[in-house]
């Protein structure tokens, strides 16, 4: 099932004028996880991620993000003034029709390749590494643009596991593992 049919699936499931924000969360599953250690990532590999401080902070909001994944929890957990939030149900209709034609793109390139490593026992250790991750960006801060490493393998992690594509989470342990090995070179222990 890609992205787009979980969309179609949340559209078809919501009948009430106020849609909330538990609702979607619930309906996302684990792929729920995806954008929230995406944007924190993307935040530290882009050139924001110079500015002292943004990576540890990325870092620090990764971690306990993916944490909770790696402990088996089947939605990232978010607090309850947020999953009692709704959201109009005609919003949320026109939001998801112009998601569609990027979500068809997204669907087209990523595919469910290599599933054993999107299995859910996989998953776990998945987010263990992007945990992992993030730590590791706190002390790369101080090397310029180092921080940029693991955020390029945990972004990679956040799409394959949104995806359900596991060619990407080879990518995405093939650059932690560049990161890993940054640190332990460029880090006096």
């Amino acid at each position: 099932m890609g992205i787009t049919d979980v969309l179609l699936r949340v559209r078809e499931q919501t009948t009430t004028e106020q849609v909330p924000v538990d609702t979607l969360i619930t309906a996302l599953e684990s792929r729920g996880f995806g954008p929230l250690l995406l944007a924190p990532a993307l935040l530290a590999l882009l050139p924001t991620g110079a500015i002292p401080g943004v990576p540890s902070v990325c870092g620090i909001l990764i971690f306990l993000i993916a944490i909770q994944g790696s402990l088996g929890r089947r939605s990232p957990w978010v607090p309850r003034r947020l999953r009692e939030l709704s959201i109009h149900r005609q919003n949320l209709i026109r939001a998801i029709d112009r998601a569609q034609p990027v979500t068809r793109r997204i669907d087209r390139l990523f595919s469910h390749r290599l599933s054993l490593l999107t299995h859910p026992w996989a998953n776990s250790l998945i987010f263990l590494a992007c945990a992992v991750s993030g730590l590791t960006m706190i002390p790369l801060e101080l090397i310029p643009f180092a921080a940029a490493a693991p955020a390029l393998a945990i972004s990679l992690a956040a799409i394959g596991i949104s995806t359900r594509d596991g060619l990407v989470i080879i990518g995405a342990g093939l650059a932690a593992a560049g990161a890993l090995y940054l640190l332990v070179t460029n880090w006096p222990f």
